[in-house]
């Protein structure tokens, strides 16, 4: 997903680098040698308490409406009860020692902070008798090997930041500087969730959202950038971001607006010639997907006909899936529309149908847009008690089969005066 967002990781376990592995399950032996120095100094001991005994102090402590927290019941056993312990049970957790006097630090987002958590919380594991780190140790452990400066991370980190510091006093590493980033929240204040199915990046993929216009929208409602504005592209974000411009409030995430960031982004993308051959690449296959056997006439893919479609509809539409929607399907199949469908809307059926194609057959005519417009006013214009809107109501039906689209202009120009002909040639036949 990164990759498809266009943020690819520098280093990554697909890329490489020169700080791999990059899989946690490949890293156990740089946090076994760790633990193993926690343990040389008294700083991590061996914990012996079964799932059960946890879970029980757990319940006692939700039952007393306290915060669950374990007692260190394991941090002052002897050496000669650490010995029999490990005589029954060789794979014991792991937990760190918490100081009392924990350290400040200046974040760069919050300021400076301090967090005594040796009395708000018991000792943490830190490595599970499995053999795996949980995040405490593992973060601590791979930025220092990967020679991480700067950590950039949510908010809800914040409070453990000195129980890491403490980590990398004890290791006697020197720590990175911490920024603690503000989270995004639901429009309605709640927090995004995975239990939201709607707010995973493969479901913005699947729907024709681009990913410059979710990495605009969602830069929009943060915060580290000079102002709000909408199109801004990637590099423009790299270019415009400051850390001391990020506040300590969250920030809403009002999806609502996509739609709109993403026409700014398509229209962008139209108007590179390069990436309008891809657009009608994609298009082509939408199309193939969203009609398939009903494709009376397969030169509607043809790529100089998908490309008009494109360019004539860019900034009326919010995504490239839009151009296969049923509003649009008579651009890619013929509508089954009869005579009594257009007698309905105006009993001069035959004239209208006349005079467009005697339009359409008069070859110094060029079918643009502009001057189809003034044609067919004129048009109007002849048709004694008919009113200029009935007759484009008229057209419309019969080159789309809906009361309502894009200007008759534009529909003809779209469908090519070959296609326009056979549409109301075939009306007027049945």
């Amino acid at each position: 997903m990164l990759e498809w967002a266009g943020i690819p990781p520098d280093e990554s376990p697909r890329r490489g680098g020169p700080s791999g592995p990059y899989q946690q399950s490949q890293r156990l032996e740089l946090y076994a040698q760790a633990t193993d120095a926690l343990l040389q100094t008294g700083a991590a001991y061996p914990c012996f308490c079964s799932p059960l005994r946890l879970e029980l102090l757990k319940k006692e402590a939700l039952r007393s409406h306290q915060t669950p927290r374990y007692d260190n019941r394991c941090r002052d056993l002897s050496q000669k009860q650490v010995a029999q312990k490990l005589a029954t049970n060789p794979k014991p957790a792991i937990r760190f020692r918490l100081e009392e006097e924990a350290p400040a630090f200046q974040d760069l987002v919050f300021g400076w902070n301090r967090h005594q958590v040796a009395s708000v919380e018991g000792d943490p594991v830190i490595l599970k008798s499995d053999g795996f780190p949980t995040y405490h140790l593992a973060c601590v452990v791979d930025d220092h090997h990967m020679g991480i400066s700067h950590v950039l991370r949510g908010s809800e980190w914040l409070v453990s930041t000195s129980k890491h510091l403490l980590l990398y006093q004890a290791l006697g590493w020197q720590p990175p500087r911490f920024a603690h980033l503000p989270l995004l929240l639901n429009g309605d204040g709640s927090k995004l969730s995975k239990r939201q199915g709607d707010i995973f990046l493969e479901h913005f993929a699947a729907a024709g959202f681009l990913p410059d216009a979710l990495l605009d929208i969602i830069t929009n409602s943060g915060s580290g950038f000079p102002e709000n504005q909408m199109g801004r592209t990637l590099p423009e974000l790299i270019t415009q971001f400051d850390l001391t411009r990020i506040t300590c409030h969250s920030a809403l995430l009002d999806l609502q607006k996509l739609p709109e960031f993403n026409r700014l982004h398509l229209c962008r993308l139209v108007s590179s010639e390069t990436q309008r051959q891809q657009l009608v690449t994609k298009l082509q296959a939408l199309v193939e997907e969203a009609f398939g056997p009903q494709l009376q006439d397969r030169n509607v893919l043809d790529p100089m006909y998908v490309e008009r479609i494109i360019l004539l509809r860019q900034g009326h539409i919010c995504r490239l899936q839009d151009l296969v929607s049923p509003a649009y399907s008579y651009l890619w199949t013929r509508p089954a529309v009869d005579r009594a469908q257009l007698s309905a809307i105006s009993e001069k059926v035959d004239v209208i149908a006349t005079h467009v194609l005697g339009l359409l057959e008069r070859s110094e005519t060029s079918l643009s847009q502009d001057t189809l417009n003034g044609e067919l006013r004129k048009l109007s214009g002849g048709l004694q008690g008919t009113k200029h809107n009935i007759v484009m109501q008229l057209l419309r039906m019969a080159l789309s089969g809906q009361l309502q689209g894009p200007p008759v202009a534009e529909m003809m120009v779209s469908l090519g005066p070959k296609e326009v002909r056979e549409r109301i040639q075939k009306v007027l036949a049945s």
